[in-house]
């Protein structure tokens, strides 16, 4: 087989496991304009989602086994062995890239407001209705891998805070990052995003900070003139 031949073989394989989780069809619109704040967290290469902690719980209750009294959760999916690995090296980089051995969600409990909490990070919040954070929850939700019994698979601490590690769905490649599974739960939400081309962090915070600067003006009071 020539060397041309691996590479096509290799792309098929991984654009084949991209496709995990899959992003969920937004919830219609019922009227209700409820509004519920959530936000994405940016930590340099990796993005995640924060979302209530007491709604999520309704989507994943064994969360209460783990988890008490915090406000919100921050959630985020990655690859099985560079997300966990104590020290990150070129290897694990490598093998995350091109032959991740799975996924895994990692689950924060965010006690206090999340833009106090994760100050030294870049965060945006983001405003959704009732049914649109039910669809992104939903989204979550799925992403977790189940056991037999169809409970959610812990693995092992977190690498911050009050944060546990669970088995998840899909595979990382480098066509399917934790930063395409962020864009997929905002396209989840109903958002106008192409998670296909959301690989990096950057590209995640630059989408919502347009996102955020339209959704201004169109909400935007508008001025009233009145004639001396």
């Amino acid at each position: 087989m020539t060397l041309k031949c691996y590479v096509l073989l290799a792309v098929l394989l991984l654009t084949g496991c991209s496709g995990l989780p899959v992003a969920n069809s937004p919830l219609p619109e019922s009227g209700d304009s409820s509004a519920n704040q959530a936000y994405v967290v940016s930590h340099g290469w990796h993005t995640g989602i924060i979302v209530p902690a007491k709604r999520m719980e309704i989507y994943l209750p064994q969360l209460t086994e783990r988890f008490s009294g915090g406000q919100w959760y921050e959630i985020g999916w990655g690859d099985k062995g560079f997300y966990q690995a104590q020290e990150v090296t070129t290897g694990l980089t490598l093998q995350a890239m091109f032959w991740s051995s799975g996924a895994v969600m990692h689950v924060v409990s965010v006690p206090t407001d999340p833009e106090r909490y994760f100050s030294e990070s870049d965060i945006l919040n983001i405003e959704l209705t009732d049914n649109q954070l039910n669809s992104l929850m939903a989204f979550i939700a799925d992403s977790f891998e189940r056991d037999e019994q169809g409970k959610i698979i812990r693995l092992k601490r977190g690498i911050y805070g009050n944060s546990e590690f669970y088995d998840a769905v899909g595979r990382y490649s480098i066509f399917n990052t934790c930063n395409n599974w962020t864009a997929k739960g905002l396209e989840s939400a109903g958002m106008d995003i192409s998670a296909r081309f959301k690989m990096t962090a950057d590209s995640v915070m630059d989408y919502l900070n347009a996102y955020q600067t339209e959704y201004l003006k169109s909400h935007a009071v508008p001025t009233i003139c009145i004639a001396r």
